[in-house]
């Protein structure tokens, strides 16, 4: 369910995530260009604009570990041109009804970007690595929130989803609900390289062991972590958090899973070295109950509905809208 929760609040109303994954996660300063791969009553889009987008989703999908064939590439160029289409009528129609946004709006996202940083250097650094300025970033954020109060005004109080409705939907999506049987844990790592020789792997074992004697006459884990571990995670006592299954390696899982809470495993071997594990809770497969999800839920059905109306929205300005679409299959 952790998961599945995640996913409605990633759910975003349509021209929003449109102006995030263009502007914030991969925008860079328009530049005067004639590779256009569109015209939008006249406003260009630049081949620069859509191999950005192209980027940011193909680094989303390679951090999720998918990949894309020719033709699937291919398609996805082509959602990719038709989203910057419509966040670019959007834009235009919330400039035609004369929404303005407000400063004070603008200076806390500005604030909120630079407080992403060590220190405002470092994110004119960054940005500017990314062919990005303060200014540039500042528009962005302008055309953002005028799309956002234009779906506001056009949609904000005429889209509402009933109590029965969200009723209705979890009773009849009962695995949409359920939580998976998860673990918490923390490890003690000692790293060695897969391809090393018996030599090393025997010697990081044998640290390994001498950890574990230290458990067995009543070491604290935690504390043994924080000195010993080679984790990252050794700062925390070789905290892992919460997880279920199929998001560690097999081995470790395995392992993990088969652990009470309290239980310390004996020494396990992954790709990354050898590891303790010690379980620190342990929650069963389970499905959240209707009370606990029932607020969450209304608020992803109604952000659903929105989009909806949102994307009928958006194709009745493309009928009255000049559009050219440039871009060919080769391209």
């Amino acid at each position: 369910m952790q998961e599945k929760c995640r996913k409605w609040f990633g759910v975003v109303l349509m021209a929003l995530a449109l102006v995030s994954d263009a502007s914030l996660l991969a925008a860079a300063e328009k530049e005067v260009s004639k590779d256009n791969v569109a015209l939008v009553n006249g406003s260009a889009i630049t081949r620069a604009e859509l191999d950005r987008l192209m980027t940011s989703a193909q680094g989303r999908l390679s951090r999720a570990g998918k990949g894309l064939s020719g033709s699937q590439l291919t398609e996805m160029k082509k959602q990719a041109l038709e989203s910057l289409i419509d966040r670019e009528l959007l834009y235009q129609e919330s400039q035609r009804q004369g929404i303005k946004v407000d400063e004070t709006v603008i200076k806390e996202e500005i604030d909120a970007l630079k407080k992403r940083f060590p220190s405002e250097a470092e994110m004119k650094k960054s940005l500017a690595r990314m062919k990005l300025s303060e200014n540039f970033m500042r528009s962005q954020f302008t055309q953002e929130k005028a799309i956002q109060q234009l779906i506001d005004k056009e949609f904000g109080q005429k889209v509402s989803v009933a109590d029965k409705d969200v009723k209705a939907y979890y009773d009849k999506s009962p695995d949409f609900f359920k939580q998976p049987e998860q673990v918490q844990a923390r490890h003690i790592l000692i790293k060695v390289d897969p391809q090393a020789d018996e030599t090393a792997k025997a010697e990081a074992r044998k640290t390994l062991e001498d950890v574990q004697q230290k458990l067995h006459k009543g070491g604290d884990f935690a504390a043994l972590a924080k000195e010993f571990s080679q984790c990252p995670s050794s700062a925390d006592g070789g905290n892992l958090g919460t997880f279920k299954r199929g998001q560690m390696v097999k081995p470790f899982e395995e392992a993990a899973f088969a652990l009470k809470p309290g239980e310390v495993s004996d020494i396990v071997e992954t790709k990354f070295g050898y590891h303790l594990i010690e379980v620190t809770d342990k929650q069963p497969e389970k499905t959240i109950p209707y009370e606990d999800v029932k607020d969450r839920l209304k608020q992803y059905l109604r952000q659903e509905a929105i989009q909806k109306e949102v994307r009928l929205y958006v194709e009745k300005l493309k009928e009255k809208a000049e559009v050219e679409r440039f871009l060919t299959e080769s391209q």
